[in-house]
């Protein structure tokens, strides 16, 4: 019901590209009754973003956070790991998901016909949107994490996904069905290439970028189109059912989500010395569960929210919609907010789900901005502006139900060959549930939906939504070199007076003193930059196991050679060595740490009476000869906060480490450098472009496999059991950007984490001699392995479930066998295939999950395990299962 002007972005003139070549098989697209049949069906992917703290389901078929019922490909693993998929993880290894299914719609005017096309559309089980057939239409990845990677030409994000798909199939595609009322579907003729970019950096993990190209591949016009983001949540644990009837933990959890939507944030900016507040305008529809379950005794708690922000559209100008309805399987049943001015009858019996293009489109452009769901019972009888809600039923969906929304803007033109852009932030924010009586005291006891909504926390989605839009256009950064650099707050310091007046986007408001003034930029220029800050590389890991010990070895040529790509410096810090029983990023234990050795300055202010930093922090050298008279005993740390050190022109300073300054090998880090004279190993000018171009005469920087030593470091975990899995890895660190405001940046721990057993890997050219063995033996459904922590640490779902957790481990195994489980009796229990590489830390072990080759659990009794060698060389042992 609003007409917005949209500050987030200024227009921006995008070009085409279609990677992966889609070659428009299917013809221009047509508006006929003759089906196109390709020989092939579209060849249907999934792959999933998982290096930030919010794991997210991708598809090639214009549905994201697509549950395993909800996507095309039941059960489908993503195509590059081979690892099982979730719809939306929130947080990461949380065992909470809170997304469904997430989908694009699009609707335009086609010559006298009203189009919509979908990528997934609630119950209906629609899907108009397929790539081309196998391989042409296959998900392209990217990522910046390692320049020598094939993947890194073109990369925008630690991981890229890059997917191409049309509306134009008509026949021989899975979800291509006849709608509500029995019309099939007719293409609008659009080809979509969408980019999906996440980062694992802490301000940018709780969110992923999509951005996508709409291209009009019709030779006709298509006139007041309008575009959405469908997002259906159904809040729970992972695993959880929809069954009628099933009262399991996480079942029938989709039926208490509520939505909503936030026009504007309140934020505040650092400008200079001075905290100034500003209206950031969001545009963030939210899903969330009712309460959280944050005291409901058998039930995970969900205390998280995730929504959708717009960070660019077509135009500057433009009518924007929000729109939720509730489900329930019959869209007689269905229930909608409608305004009485915009009021349609879906002539479905119900004011919910629009069934049908023409409704569908209605929707989409109705610029309706329907009521947070928690005041559907607030709505009076005979309200002027809204339909009244059904009296029975009103209460229910204030308390949550079954719900999705669709956020949609418009209306726009493509003509033929015009492509248009569309980038929107998927964010999720931790702690929205914060009291555990909220929804109870407020929703359900009383019903006093101004007071539940105050209790709610926005301010970790608030500011991940902030960032998403910061990273999709950096404030302060003239992308197009135009001499615009975005919208900003200046703020001037009056000498005289001492008053502090704030200008906005250069509007001067007082000029009539003589003062100091500083500058801070809250949005971009409006031209994309998908760029961050990131700290550096994480270095090259290389376990060796032992008995009872890891062997940590790592290179950080990278790291430390590397300027950050947002600042432009090197901006190395230091690393840190993690161990971890699983691999979640809170399960990571801090084992050691280097650092170099340097200062921060802060910087006495007057006004604030308190101290800021300002500037990079200095080495000891450059302190001691900036403020010391060049005395090589001269300690800053002698120059704190209460004792400050007095300069010139009455300034005065304090000085504080960055970080632990660890810097001697061996002495206060217990790291160590792997050569001992490696301070006559740094190599000449060609090492920071890499190792190709050293000479025969310098080889001798070189390690075996190529690395420069003077980069190599080492490090040591004693004391571990050699019976679990370990998970190490090696972050690299920088300093971060205090004129920004940017903390210190640290890579992540999940990303690119190395496995190992704290066993002997023994030698690859006698592995096949090595005798293998079999744990636990006897295995003991009584010994409580699950609660122990022998099982379930990997665990897909919130709550474990034993069954699915059993495992039984094979050790001092050939890095390629054949691993057989007979009966007594000689029956085939099962047969799987082990086969790692010869160096790698988990090549001497396996595991089974003690299911059959025909799916179900194996039962009591004594077993006979075999171990072939691809050279013939067969162990046999016996193993004992007590259920």
């Amino acid at each position: 019901m609003r007409k917005w002007i949209l500050l987030l972005v200024a227009l921006a003139p995008l070009v085409s590209s279609t990677p992966g070549s889609a070659r428009h098989r299917l013809g221009p697209p047509l508006h006929n009754t003759t089906p196109y049949i390709a020989q092939a069906g579209p060849g249907l992917q999934e792959v999933r973003h998982d290096v930030g703290n919010i794991v997210l389901s991708i598809t090639n078929y214009g549905v994201f956070a697509a549950q395993d019922d909800d996507g095309l490909i039941l059960n489908a693993p993503d195509v590059f790991t081979g690892e099982p998929i979730l719809a939306c993880e929130y947080p990461k290894r949380s065992g909470t998901q809170y997304a469904y299914a997430g989908a694009f719609w699009i609707g335009a005017v086609v010559g006298s016909d009203t189009l919509v096309s979908v990528g997934s559309d609630g119950w209906t089980p629609a899907n108009e949107m397929f790539p081309d057939e196998a391989p042409f239409g296959d998900i392209i990845r990217r990522s910046i994490i390692d320049p020598e990677s094939p993947e890194y030409e073109g990369a925008i994000s630690e991981q890229d996904f890059i997917a191409v798909y049309t509306d134009t199939w008509r026949a021989n595609a899975p979800g291509l069905v006849q709608d509500y009322f029995g019309r099939p579907h007719i293409p609008i003729g659009i080809e979509i290439t969408q980019r999906s970019f996440a980062w694992s950096y802490p301000y940018a993990d709780d969110f992923v970028l999509f951005d996508y190209a709409i291209r009009n591949i019709t030779t006709r016009r298509l006139s007041k189109v309008y575009m959405g983001i469908y997002i259906d949540a159904d809040v729970g644990p992972a695993g959880q059912t929809d069954l009628p009837g099933d009262l399991s933990p996480g079942a029938q959890e989709f039926q208490d989500d509520i939505c909503g939507f936030r026009e504007a944030n309140l934020e505040t900016l650092r400008v200079g010395n001075t905290d100034v507040e500003y209206i950031d305008t969001v545009n963030f529809a939210w899903i969330a569960d009712v309460t959280g379950d944050l005291d409901d005794v058998g039930r995970v708690a969900l205390p998280s929210v995730t929504g959708t922000r717009i960070v660019r559209t077509p135009a500057e100008e433009l009518d924007v919609s929000f729109n939720w309805w509730i489900g329930n399987g019959d869209p007689t049943r269905d229930f909608g907010p409608q305004a009485i001015e915009s009021y349609r009858n879906y002539t479905t019996g119900g004011t919910g789900t629009p069934e049908g293009d023409i409704n569908k489109y209605h929707v989409l452009r109705n610029r309706e901005f329907d009521y947070d769901q928690i005041y559907t019972a607030d709505i009076p009888p005979n309200d002027s502006v809204w339909l009244t809600p059904p009296a029975s039923l009103a209460q229910n969906f204030a308390n949550g139900f079954d719900t999705r929304y669709l956020l949609s803007f418009g209306p726009f033109t493509i003509d033929p060959g015009q492509t248009l852009p569309v980038s929107f932030a998927y964010v999720g924010g931790e702690n929205f549930h914060t009291d555990a009586a909220n929804g109870q005291d407020n929703l359900n006891n009383g019903y006093n939906p101004d007071l539940y909504y105050q209790n709610l926390n926005f301010n970790n989605v608030s500011s991940n939504a902030r960032w998403a839009s910061w990273v999709y256009d950096n404030p302060g950064v003239d992308t197009d070199n135009d001499g615009y650099a975005g919208r900003s707050i200046t703020v001037w310091t009056d000498t005289t007076f001492d008053t502090t007046v704030f200008g906005q986007d250069s509007i001067v408001i007082d000029t009539s003193f003589e003062g100091d003034s500083a500058v801070a930029f809250y949005q971009g220029d409006g031209i994309p930059d998908f760029r961050g800050a990131s700290p550096p590389p994480a270095p090259e890991l290389w376990l060796t196991p032992e008995v009872g010990r890891l062997r940590v070895r790592f290179n950080g040529q990278r790291s430390e050679t590397t300027r950050d790509v947002f600042s432009q410096e090197y901006d190395f810090e230091g690393y840190k060595v993690y161990l971890a029983r699983d691999d979640r990023a809170t399960s990571y234990t801090l084992l050691a740490s280097y650092d170099r050795q340097n200062y921060n300055k802060l910087i006495y202010n007057a006004q604030t009476d308190d101290f800021q930093l300002i500037d990079n922090p200095y080495t000891l050298t450059e302190l001691q000869l900036a403020y010391g008279d060049a005395d090589p005993s001269w300690n800053p740390e002698l120059y704190t906060r209460t004792n400050p050190y007095f300069g010139p022109i009455d300034s005065v300073f304090a000085f504080e480490p960055q970080g632990f300054n660890r810097s001697e090998f061996g002495v206060t880090t217990p790291i160590r450098k792997r050569f001992d004279n490696w301070q006559e190993l740094y190599p000449p000018d060609f090492g920071l472009s890499g190792t190709d171009s050293v000479p025969d005469s310098l080889k001798f920087l070189l390690t075996d496999d190529g690395y420069f030593k003077y980069y190599e470091y080492e490090y040591t975990i004693d004391n571990l059991l050699p019976t679990v899995p370990y998970y190490v890895n090696v972050t690299s660190t920088d300093y971060g950007s205090p004129s920004s405001g940017l903390p210190s940046l640290e890579s992540s721990k999940t990303v690119n984490a190395a496995t190992a057993y704290a066993l002997d890997a023994g030698d690859p050219e006698a592995e096949g001699e090595m005798e293998v063995y079999v744990w636990p033996n006897p295995y003991r459904a009584d010994a409580a392995y699950l609660e122990r922590g022998f099982e379930g640490r990997f665990s897909r779902f919130a709550q474990p479930i034993p069954d699915r957790e059993r495992r039984i481990h094979f050790a001092n195994l050939p890095h390629r066998c054949t691993i057989r489980i007979f009966t007594l009796d000689g029956d085939l229990v099962q047969e799987f295939e082990h086969d790692k590489a010869p160096g790698d830390p988990t090549a001497m072990h396996a595991e089974w999950d003690m299911i059959t080759r025909n799916t179900q659990m194996v039962v009591s009794g004594i077993y006979y395990w075999v171990v072939e060698t691809p050279h013939g060389r067969t162990q046999i042992g016996k193993l004992v299962i007590v259920m």
